[in-house]
């Protein structure tokens, strides 16, 4: 399967720079930040915000980050995402269950092994991953009780750039890149 365009023939070397890099980390071909060569800003910003993302950070630690990560890429659909945010999922701790309430196929409450605060990052995520966002005054206030102001911008910056990246990869037709396939 291929991608709806190709990548151009000739990319900026600040940007091959770039490729270079993620495609080290990654030991993949990172053919979205090639097809955004396209657009060098497109391309640079989304370098930017990728470079920034939250690793761990006080209660939110990368089980949980990964968690979110995870539900937002199977809410969205999105076969690249599905691909690189679960690749390893077993090494932060996640289960074969837990996978599947992710994936909608059991219920979230059905897996004894998913914290309190799990369910609701996992919840508060798959809200910012709908359209339109609906947010109840009761689980904003359930949210705001359990997370800290800096949590929450945290698991919404996660879920948003996540979101972000569905869409683009999406919208281009990109495939997955065989994460899973190691």
């Amino acid at each position: 399967m291929n991608a709806f365009i190709d990548q151009p023939k000739r990319i900026l070397l600040l940007l091959r720079l770039g490729i270079w890099v993620s495609e080290k980390v990654t030991g993949k071909t990172m053919l979205p930040a090639r097809i955004l060569a396209w657009y060098p800003k497109a391309a640079i910003g989304s370098g930017v915000l990728e470079s920034l993302v939250a690793h761990q950070d006080g209660h939110l630690d990368q089980r949980m980050l990964k968690l979110v990560r995870m539900a937002v890429s199977f809410a969205t659909a999105c076969p690249f995402c599905i691909d690189m945010n679960s690749n390893e999922y077993a090494v932060v701790g996640i289960l074969e269950a837990e996978v599947l309430a992710l994936r909608g196929m059991i219920e979230l409450e059905s897996v004894p092994s998913f914290s309190l605060l799990e369910k609701l990052a996992i919840q508060y995520a798959r809200l910012i991953s709908q359209t339109p966002l609906k947010f109840h005054p009761d689980f904003i206030e359930l949210i705001k009780s359990n997370f800290t102001e800096r949590e929450m911008v945290i698991l919404a910056a996660t879920a948003a750039q996540v979101n972000y990246w569905a869409r683009l990869i999406q919208a281009l037709g990109i495939p997955p890149a065989g994460f899973g396939e190691e």
